[in-house]
């Protein structure tokens, strides 16, 4: 089969994956005694009803095989007390629960009430969408609480619009995006945290009464990526028990909050980080959340990855970039740092189309003034001390070699040793009488301002036109700092960080609709802005600065909890964090699980390393379409030993590639830890037939060998890899 072949393929096969099971009328069905609202999804039921007092409220949101249907649920409250528990929490009476909705009126009055008016059940690019409306009886707030069902995929897709229609601001002080209340039972949560270098670390807790926060503060979420998975404690498995998972789509400082009541019972809510935030509501004007995710799996952490990747690649990601398959990419900066010139990255250049390079990319230092980290950003001009005759024709030798090319960027920063700083000091975030914070050197452009935006858009639309860049890799190397904004007004000055995210994303849109054949990488000082919002952008992700093979095993088998190998970028490079000197082998292998890159000095390698390098590329091109489009199992954590397993498989079974990979063997008493369990079983393949299997040589098992006996672990030895591929036979 050809790779072309796969590609096709593998469209397909998403295709039929996230095609809508049924009808709005069948999805979305509503009630009567009490009025409500009953979304059905192919393994999960979601039930709204509206209470006596007109609130609306969750009744059930779980397995289908748990469900009764509650037309019959007491909703009669006591009129005193009201409804406490809320479908849309909000600040106002009773306050059970985090609520999703705190404004202030014109009058001061803090408190909220919200109760149903009307719904519709609409279609948003071809799913249904629950619309249900609210209003403040007494004051002009009107609220939309959307809920997009994606029944195949278990998905719930949730965000608000608030709107005001008075004639008097309403100062809106929390929005978030949409909550849940699951049933009551004592629950675990898994999520991802970690630090620069460190990133996405599986991180596994008991929820005990009170509140469990995930956040960031900083506009990069190194510490903790907006992803999150809940189960019945101890019963949610990798394989097995029910899950309720989620994500958020904002690239900015956001929050998700778990809450275990003395009931049993667990609201999950999350959105916009409102701390030092806000936004003034202004007559006839809306305000819109981004949306969060929650979805439901009842085979486990591995169900639950399943359809947050399928949902990623198909109603997230920009198309068609979703369906291609990403170049095996070269960079410079650990050959080159800042010290480039035509000649030495054309040398470079020569030797990665030698081994198998498609896209060639240049790092940092390329513009006037870099030659450290020290000065130059924001002057996105070419430096011609380095280049003095421009870009253009080094990228044309570099085309001539059969390479596209792509180069460095980090826009949202500014040295103040430039010429955009000289020329407009108030273009940073600062407050007056105030020290200015710099990290790496830099200041943080305000790009809540609308002029900023345009001249980074002037400034890239230009690079982009005058230069044929097939690549963009966009970084952001600091965290947010004094976010002050002097010369707006004290509203809007409140309201810098959402609109720098809004414009953010503006820039992004703009300069890819200018420039569709563009592919983007997003970076943030490694792994730091990995979010549904960004990826709806950009086409891959950076995982980590730290980019030693062993430590990207557990990096890499993190951030497949929540996102596609598709977007997980892996270098090969010489860096060695713990001295262990892996093979380059095995560095080839731990980077060939996600999207492949090379980025060390190859002029320094041998001929014998460069061959071998050559033969790892055509490998991973042969079996990109299953590592880039397949369906992953995480089949050994390195969290839990010696060992990582990962498989890739083509959803009918036929096709799968397994990377095996043994760390540091140690002892427990005379048994090797790798001997100690001497088998790995595969997961997604046809029980019934045969598969060919190719190793170091050839050999045949059955599905259902392979799936309930295992495949022999051969490794032995520190740092040893492998990689097995399986072919269905006729």
């Amino acid at each position: 089969m050809s790779e072309l072949t796969k590609v096709f393929l593998f469209v397909a096969w998403l295709g039929v994956i996230t095609a809508p099971l049924n009808s709005s009328a069948e999805t979305i069905t509503t009630t009567e005694n009490p009025t409500g609202w009953i979304l059905r999804t192919q393994s999960s039921v979601y039930q709204l009803a509206v209470a006596g007092d007109g609130i609306v409220i969750p009744v059930y949101y779980g397995s289908q095989g748990n469900y009764t249907e509650l037309n019959g649920v007491r909703t009669h409250v006591n009129p005193k007390v009201g409804s406490t528990i809320r479908d849309v929490p909000f600040r106002g009476g009773y306050v059970d629960m985090t609520p999703a909705v705190e404004v202030i009126f014109a009058d001061h009055t803090r408190d909220t009430e919200l109760i149903y008016e009307a719904y519709e059940i609409l279609e948003l690019d071809g799913f249904p969408c629950l619309r249900v409306d609210l209003k403040d009886p007494v004051y002009g707030l009107r609220v939309s609480s959307h809920i997009r069902v994606l029944p195949q995929l278990d998905i719930l897709e949730k965000w608000l619009v608030l709107k005001n229609v008075e004639d008097k601001p309403i100062l809106v002080e929390n929005a978030q995006s949409g909550s849940v209340y699951l049933p009551r039972d004592e629950y675990d949560l898994v999520h991802l945290a970690g630090r620069w270098g460190q990133e996405n670390l599986v991180k596994r807790t008991r929820l005990t009464q009170g509140v469990k926060t995930i956040q960031t503060r900083s506009f990069r979420n190194h510490e903790n990526p907006p992803w999150f998975a809940v189960g019945p404690a101890e019963q949610m498995s990798e394989t097995g028990g029910s899950v309720w998972f989620g994500s958020l789509a904002w690239s900015g400082n956001w929050r998700i909050d778990l809450e275990q009541f003395d009931s049993g019972n667990l609201q999950i809510i999350g959105g916009i980080n409102f701390g030092d935030t806000a936004w003034t509501l202004d007559p006839e004007e809306e305000f819109t959340t981004p949306k969060i995710v929650f979805g439901f799996a009842s085979d486990g952490l591995g169900g639950a990855s399943h359809r947050m990747h399928e949902y990623i690649l198909d109603h997230v990601m920009r198309k068609p970039q979703n369906s291609q398959l990403r170049p095996v990419l070269y960079n410079s900066w650990y050959a080159t740092t800042f010290n480039v010139n035509e000649e030495q990255q054309l040398a470079l250049a020569k030797i990665a189309k030698e081994i198998g390079v498609e896209l060639f990319v240049i790092d940092d230092g390329w513009f006037k003034g870099r030659n450290d980290d020290h000065a130059g950003l924001g002057d996105w001009t070419v430096d011609e001390k380095k280049f003095p005759n421009g870009l253009q024709p080094m990228i044309q030798k570099i085309n001539d070699l059969g390479l596209d090319f792509g180069i460095w960027v980090e826009p949202e920063m500014v040295n103040p040793d430039s010429d955009l700083f000289r020329a407009h000091p108030d273009w940073t975030f600062y407050y007056p009488n105030r020290t200015r914070h710099e990290s790496r050197n830099q200041l943080m452009l305000n790009l809540a301002r609308r002029d900023v935006c345009d001249y980074l858009l002037d400034s890239l639309s230009r690079l982009l036109s005058e230069n044929n860049i097939k690549f963009i890799k966009w970084d952001r190397n600091r965290p947010l700092s004094d976010p002050g904004w002097p010369s707006a007004d004290p509203a809007t000055q409140r309201e810098a960080q959402i609109r720098f995210v809004h414009n953010l994303y503006h820039l992004i849109a703009e300069l890819e609709k200018r420039f569709p054949d563009v592919l983007f990488e997003v970076c943030s000082g490694g792994g730091g802005r990995t979010d549904l919002g960004i990826f709806s952008l950009m086409d891959q992700a950076w995982t980590s600065d730290n980019t030693d093979p062993v430590d990207r095993l557990m990096i890499q088998h993190g951030f497949l909890h929540a996102f596609p190998a598709k977007l997980m970028v892996a270098w090969v490079t010489d860096e060695d964090w713990h001295r262990a000197r892996p093979s380059l082998k095995f560095r080839f292998h731990s980077s060939m699980a996600g999207v492949l890159g090379v980025g060390t000095d190859l002029t320094r390698w041998s001929q014998e390393e460069r061959e071998q390098a050559a033969e790892m590329i055509d490998l991973y091109k042969e079996i990109r379409p299953l590592v880039q489009n397949g369906v992953t199992h995480r089949l050994l954590s390195p969290f839990d030993g010696n060992r990582a397993a990962v498989e890739y498989v083509t959803p009918d079974g036929d096709e799968a590639v397994v990377f095996l990979f043994n760390t540091w063997e140690t002892l427990q008493g005379s048994t090797p830890t790798s001997l100690k369990n001497p088998s790995v079983r595969l997961r997604g393949l046809d029980p019934n037939a045969e598969y060919l299997l190719s190793i170091d040589r050839k050999g045949r098992a059955t599905g259902n060998t392979l799936m309930n006996i295992g495949l022999p672990w051969f490794l032995n030895g520190n740092f040893s890899s492998a990689i097995v591929r399986l072919q269905k036979t006729d």
